[in-house]
Formats: structure tokens, sequence, C-alpha cells
């Protein structure tokens, strides 16, 4: 009975979406188009492949809709994205990783990305993986980039 109810315990955890602690969150002092060239700019200077720039507030307003400045980034290297995926290939599902950058209701633009370390907590990816230290420097400084003066 224990180990039962310890598994469906576990699996509503599982299904829980994305915390807040797991996003990373920078402000930006730039528009959400400059943030996102800087970043892309970053991007294409590391090496790692710009696979799509969905420009979300287009499309919105594609359909007559009206939504804040955001667009996302979706890009990777196959030599940090691999490893993970051959340790759990439901982290698929999570790569190439994405960046969004979005203005706020204020104006103010923040560039936002899920904390690689959710890859551990969501797959068979082991927490202290070298490989998940890589793409969260990366990361880092891929938006340090963009958001630099």
């Amino acid at each position: 009975m224990y180990k039962a109810t310890l598994i469906a315990g576990l699996t509503l955890l599982m299904t829980l979406p994305v915390s807040a602690a797991d996003l990373i969150r920078k402000s930006s002092p730039h528009s959400v188009a400059v943030t996102m060239d800087k970043l892309e700019a970053a991007v294409n200077s590391a090496g790692a492949t710009v696979f799509a720039r969905v420009d979300h507030a287009a499309g919105a307003a594609k359909v007559d809709l009206p939504l804040a400045d955001a667009q996302l980034l979706i890009f990777g290297n196959p030599k940090l994205g691999t490893p993970v995926m051959q340790a759990d290939i439901n982290a698929g599902l999570d790569l190439p990783m994405r960046v969004l950058v979005a203005a706020d209701a204020d104006g103010s633009v923040f560039v936002t990305y899920r904390a690689p370390s959710t890859m551990a907590k969501e797959h068979a990816v082991p927490a202290d993986a070298e490989v998940l230290k890589k793409i969260t420097g990366a990361l880092d400084k891929l938006t340090g980039a963009a958001i630099a003066e």
C-alpha cells in the first residue's frame, strides 16, 4: 500500500507545471527586438544552431488579437543536447533550448528561460550531470550578452 501511494504521489509531482523557481528571468534595458537580435547574434557566435525565431505578437496580430511584444528563440548545440537525450530520450521534449524575450504590461523587457536543472527533475538525467552545468553556463552567458548595455 505504501509503495502504491508513493508512486501515485511521485506521478502527481511529475505532472505539475513548471514552477516560477524553475524559470530564470533577467531584465533587459533594450526593446524586445534589440534584445532578441543580440541573443540571436550571441547564439550564432557561439557556434550553436538557431532553429527558429517565433514572433508571438505578430502571430496574434494576424488574427486581430492583442498580445504584448514577445519573441521566442529556439536553438541548440548537438554536442550539449545529445548527451542529455542519451540519458533520456524524453528530454527531447525540452530540447532544443528556448528563450523568451517579452515585454510586460509596464513595457519592461525580460529574458526568460527554464533552468536546465528541470531536465534532471523531469527526465532520467542525473542532477549532477556535467552537461547540465555546461548548458546552464552557456544559457547564462548567451542571455547575459543579450541584455548587456
